[in-house]
């Protein structure tokens, strides 16, 4: 294939690319956010902002987990001063515990809903801001057509937004969501024999993601950013989606 050929293919792609909302980031992440081998499974090999990733939890820990590698995003994508906006129906989070992960709670205004049908259109609503750095939404679970609508409102104003879907009882059905994570808690590991609770660790399942491949990951937080335990991804096996995809 020739030189020219070459640059209209890799044009061609891009365009793809932003068309199903995988678009150049909206703010200066530098080398990233930290995730090394899970950033390589995107199309662009970098966590994609300003798009809809939706967060699987099967149970109150996996919750917990998620909550945990969220706040660590929420680190980077704040880091300019920016403010999020959390919508949830029976929030647990401590919002101090956020700090751990280096997220000022400062910076989050924490909306509580009852209705899934209000949840979903604040969720749009606050999506069309270019104010806000993300916009998360605690629900069980969400139609294509909902989902397109949050994806259509990202991309026009480049805000990144999560769907934390607690105990989903249908997880199986098919969204518009750039990504699907199901985040787990994995055993910490103490260092110089000191008795206690080590770094947070997770095993990170990306089962699906548009244009990438997925996998499973162990990731640890530790001096205040994301550290990869493992170079290379493990396969995901069927019975594993089954369970959790």
């Amino acid at each position: 294939m020739t030189a020219e050929k070459q640059e209209i293919l890799a044009k061609l792609r891009k365009q793809l690319l932003e068309v199903q909302g995988f678009k150049p980031a909206p703010v200066d992440i530098g080398d990233g956010f930290g995730l090394g081998p899970i950033e390589a499974c995107f199309p662009t090999k970098v966590f994609p902002t300003g798009t809809i990733h939706e967060f699987l939890a099967q149970n109150p820990e996996d919750t917990a987990a998620s909550e945990g590698f969220i706040a660590g995003l929420l680190a980077k994508l704040m880091e300019n001063g920016s403010s999020c906006l959390w919508i949830s129906r029976n929030r647990k989070l401590f919002p101090p515990s956020l700090e751990t992960f280096g997220t000022d709670p400062q910076q989050i205004i924490f909306i509580d809903l009852y209705y899934t049908k209000e949840i979903l259109w604040v969720m749009e609503e606050a999506l069309k801001c270019e104010g806000l750095a993300c916009v998360i939404a605690e629900l069980s679970d969400i139609d294509f057509a909902q989902s397109r609508r949050l994806q259509l409102a990202t991309e026009k104003s480049h805000v990144t937004g999560f769907l934390l879907r607690k105990e989903p009882k249908y997880s199986l059905s098919a969204t518009a969501c750039s990504a699907r994570w199901n985040i787990k808690p994995a055993p910490t590991e103490v260092s110089g024999g000191i008795p206690g609770v080590g770094n947070p660790r997770w095993e990170v399942n990306l089962l699906k993601v548009k244009n990438g491949e997925g996998g499973k990951f162990l990731i640890e937080w530790a001096e205040n950013r994301f550290a990869p335990l493992q170079a290379e991804p493990q396969i995901i096996t069927k019975e594993e989606r089954g369970l959790i995809a």
